[in-house]
């Protein structure tokens, strides 16, 4: 049986990790061929690349979203997206859609996904307007929670456990191994989460993954300045140990993002 040959698109590094992992699970033949970071990444992967049997993909990427790529009609197999927001459901549809799931994901919606692929992959292809159309009333019938952000986070101080509003954060960042919140008087407290995790918890409006060690609120980001190979280099109040960059491939989003 030949293997099911797959290509992940994810562009944070701990959740593309956790996505291979699951897709082991799976206890199906397969094999990842690449996982792919942002969407000139994808572009150029798959124009030198024969197509694989099937893409996992998040929407939101560093330097764009991934409708991009599929929307050029450079990838002709079915996808199954990857994201935190699902207002990006009906966007989805109109490329090669076989599911859309939403993070974090559950082992079980995973495997049901891949199971409308091997189903669709055994299958007559029907139409793709009739595709699309069927897609469509299967997600109509899946009430999609409604996102609720965190407004406090509890942490240690002494021998006491104290509330912090989310408003009062100025930043979540990493070091050694403790992932910690600075508030915006400075004050830092460990917290018992991974930054991918709290990447989740948090309004995207109001928060922004600057790299891997650092996830800011717009408020404490005082000055972006240019730097080499298109990096940005930023000053962030109150002003931590190291500095602060974001990534060439990530710079314009967070541009876009700083604007509001």
């Amino acid at each position: 049986m030949n293997p099911i040959r797959l290509v992940i698109i994810e562009d944070e590094q701990l959740a593309a990790e956790r996505l291979q992992k699951q897709v082991e699970k799976l206890k199906l033949h397969t094999q990842i061929l690449a996982v792919l970071e942002s969407v000139s990444q994808a572009q150029k992967w798959f124009s030198q690349n024969p197509s694989p049997n099937l893409v996992l993909s998040d929407i939101q990427l560093g330097d764009g979203i991934s409708f991009q790529i599929f929307e050029k009609k450079i990838i002709t197999c079915p996808i199954i997206f990857t994201t935190s927001y699902d207002e990006f459901a009906v966007r989805a549809f109109k490329v090669q859609s076989i599911d859309y799931l939403l993070k974090p994901i559950k082992q079980n919606e995973l495997e049901n996904a891949v199971q409308k692929f091997l189903v669709h992959q055994k299958a007559t292809l029907a139409p793709w307007e009739e595709f699309q159309q069927k897609i469509c009333l299967i997600m109509s019938q899946i009430e999609k929670p409604k996102t609720q952000y965190k407004e406090r986070f509890v942490v240690k101080q002494a021998d006491q456990l104290i509330p912090v509003a989310t408003h009062e954060i100025a930043y979540f960042f990493t070091r050694n191994d403790w992932v910690c919140l600075c508030t915006k008087e400075g004050k830092q407290h460990i917290v018992d989460f991974k930054l991918e995790e709290l990447n989740e918890m948090v309004d995207p409006k109001q928060f922004f993954r600057l790299n891997r060690q650092f996830l800011s609120s717009a408020s404490a980001i005082q000055k972006a300045h240019n730097h080499l190979n298109g990096k940005l280099k930023l000053d962030l109040n109150p002003k931590p140990e190291e500095e602060v960059f974001v990534s060439r491939e990530k710079a314009q989003s967070f541009k876009v993002w700083w604007e509001g």
